[in-house]
């Protein structure tokens, strides 16, 4: 068991994240609603959630340290070991994974290799799956350290990362240029990104998710032409061979069929 309490961190480093602390703080009318930006801020400062930055947090909201470990191990946004200056997560999830997620995970890991929730030895890149990045139309994305680098391949991802280790110049897809997970955590703490442009760079959605904005605000969308069943040019059905959908009566499978029965057939046991 680690020995209590948790050391402290050293008295300028503790002066300087306390006025920053106090800043952070001042925001909110009640002091407990700073939890999260206040882990960022200690994340900022050692690059994952410590012992002492869980002490610090406690002690400044006047919270139990068994209440900051809750919060803290609940989102997967504060790391709880060492990790490297560029999170490389890939959307895993449905429509990312199906359209090539998988196999940049996969590929990277091998590549880099590492496992899921790893740092390189050279502590430049953690590799993680992650879940949807809201960002669908442009599947499959990659993200590090927040920022999208859409349409990825797994030759794409592998110079990605191949540049983030040697210090090239990697710019995002869209949003803001990008920073190591340190000044990230920082921003995310709520205090401006004072790199030059950084603010003014942006990115929008792709035209797939805002067909429903453009509908709400009654502009028109091109209407997508779907042929009826049947009517075809190039699929219509020969006479007897009819494709039934959902909708239809349900058709005989292998699990209805009583001419082909699935399971087991003899009794339980024997």
């Amino acid at each position: 068991m680690p020995q209590l309490p948790a050391p402290d961190y050293p008295a300028d480093v503790r002066a300087r994240l306390e006025a920053d602390a106090k800043e952070i703080v001042a925001r909110y009318p009640d002091s407990r609603s700073a939890l999260l930006p206040l882990l960022h801020l200690v994340q900022s400062e050692e690059g994952h959630v410590t012992r002492t930055g869980v002490r610090f947090c406690s002690e400044v909201l006047k919270l139990t340290t068994a209440e900051v470990t809750a919060v803290s191990t609940f989102y997967s946004m504060y790391r709880r070991k060492p990790s490297g200056d560029y999170q490389v997560g890939v959307c895993t999830n449905t429509l990312c994974a199906v359209m090539g997620g998988d196999a940049i995970f996969d590929d990277l890991k091998e590549h880099l290799g590492v496992g899921n929730g790893e740092t390189t030895a050279d502590g430049k890149v953690t590799l993680e799956h992650i879940e949807c990045n809201a960002a669908c139309d442009f599947a499959p994305v990659v993200m590090v350290n927040w920022e999208f680098f859409d349409n990825q391949t797994p030759e794409s991802a592998r110079r990605l990362v191949d540049d983030l280790r040697e210090g090239r110049l990697v710019e995002p897809t869209r949003g803001a240029p990008l920073c190591t997970y340190k000044e990230t955590a920082r921003i995310l703490a709520g205090f401006p990104d004072e790199r030059p442009g950084a603010v003014e760079a942006t990115g929008g959605a792709g035209p797939a998710s805002l067909i429903g904005l453009r509908l709400a605000k009654g502009e028109t969308t091109a209407a997508r032409v779907v042929s009826p069943r049947a009517e075809s040019r190039q699929d219509a059905p020969q006479p007897g061979s009819e494709h039934l959908s959902s909708h239809d009566a349900p058709q005989k499978t292998s699990d209805s069929d009583p001419e082909h029965p699935a399971g087991p057939v003899t009794e339980e046991g024997e």
